[in-house]
């Protein structure tokens, strides 16, 4: 096998290895079917197997209630910013509390509100997004479609480290660059959506958990493809659904409880390679700086800046022949962006701080 980097990259990003031989060996032929898994139909007994399979350990790895259906769709986050407004907002005159908490649910808030009435709860621009609000501080309306937030910002490294309470409001939230790396409590959410190819899959699949009764609001007008209640009445089958997506999710969900152990033992870990890195940054005297404040830093996107960018150039370039890859950070924030996701090996986190400390003692730390 060609020697792999450690790539750091927020997505497309890195899957486990186990996961990546298994799709290795069913390439060419997946057992019992007579052909490669990107050849069978969505409508064949092996698929159909796949995505039962996919969905009854997602729902074991979460405890998915009942009342919530699963589906596998198509679009990206991209896509949802808008099919939640057009199912939830579309026709109301109430508007819907956007929480704005970096890059991922500004987009979401233009997308709304071509569709209906928004009312921006909290909006961390003025700080370049590098904070959260206490949920409990926000003026939420007890009678709004729903509140809309982004539990991980992949591009400044914030996060919500709770489930957030919203009582009886629906609570919609973005979970793409943080789902599965912890327990969650489904039931805090009216839907909890991920596109995969930050943490579940490659790119092309995303995973929308959502209750009955938000299934039940969308506009008999609605188009069919955007419409929950289309999909769920089809079990993501109304049009030929991502199926190599669904099936190395299906792995990645198998990797998950029989490998790992369970979201509690990948959470663990999660923050174990997390406080290497961060605890490097504090102890650097103002070399690292976080972006991110202390109390809503992200245990899966570490952001930070050196002290100015001829050093950053410099420690991306002696980072690259370490096998650190992808590590440049997005160009709102600048400086570095190292993301651990769930398949991060230890080494590779345990080789990012090393470099760190190192680079730091030569460099004026």
């Amino acid at each position: 096998m060609t020697e792999r980097v450690f790539s750091f990259a927020p997505g497309p990003a890195v899957l486990p290895v186990p996961v990546l031989e298994q799709v290795q060996r069913d390439l060419l032929c997946l057992p019992g079917a007579g052909a490669s898994i990107l050849e069978i139909s969505h409508r064949s007994k092996a698929f159909e197997g796949i995505m039962a399979d996919a969905k009854a350990r997602l729902k074991a790895l979460l405890g998915v209630p009942d009342d919530y259906h699963i589906l596998f769709l198509q679009g990206g986050a991209r896509l949802q910013f808008s099919m939640i407004p057009m199912n939830l907002l579309r026709g109301s005159s109430v508007a819907a509390d956007y929480v704005v908490t970096g890059s991922w649910s500004k987009y979401a808030l233009e997308e709304a509100k071509k569709e209906g009435p928004v009312n921006v709860a909290f909006n961390g621009k003025d700080t370049n997004y590098d904070r959260l609000p206490a949920m409990s501080s926000l003026q939420l309306n007890p009678q709004a479609p729903y509140v809309y937030i982004a539990s991980n910002e992949t591009i400044q490294g914030v996060q919500f480290a709770i489930d957030p309470d919203t009582g009886g409001v629906p609570l919609v939230c973005d979970a793409s660059s943080d789902f599965l790396h912890r327990p969650v409590d489904v039931k805090r959410y009216g839907i909890l959506y991920a596109c995969a190819q930050k943490n579940a899959g490659p790119a092309g699949l995303t995973i929308v958990i959502i209750r009955d009764d938000l299934v039940k609001r969308s506009p008999d007008s609605l188009a069919g493809y955007l419409s929950y209640r289309t999909h769920a009445d089809n079990n993501s089958l109304w049009n030929t659904p991502p199926v190599f997506g669904v099936y190395v999710f299906q792995l990645i969900a198998r990797w998950l409880q029989e490998e790992i152990g369970g979201l509690d033992k990948m959470f663990a870990l999660n923050r174990e390679k997390a406080r290497m890195l961060y605890e490097v940054i504090d102890a650097s005297g103002g070399f690292y700086r976080g972006h991110a404040q202390p109390d809503c830093r992200s245990v899966m996107n570490v952001t930070f800046r050196l002290p100015n960018e001829e050093l950053e150039k410099k420690f991306l370039a002696e980072a690259a022949p370490l096998k650190l890859r992808e590590l440049k950070g997005h160009r709102s924030v600048g400086g570095m962006r190292a993301s651990i996701y769930n398949a991060m090996p230890l080494a590779g986190v345990e080789t990012l701080r090393d470099f760190m400390k190192d680079f730091a003692a030569r460099n004026g730390a």
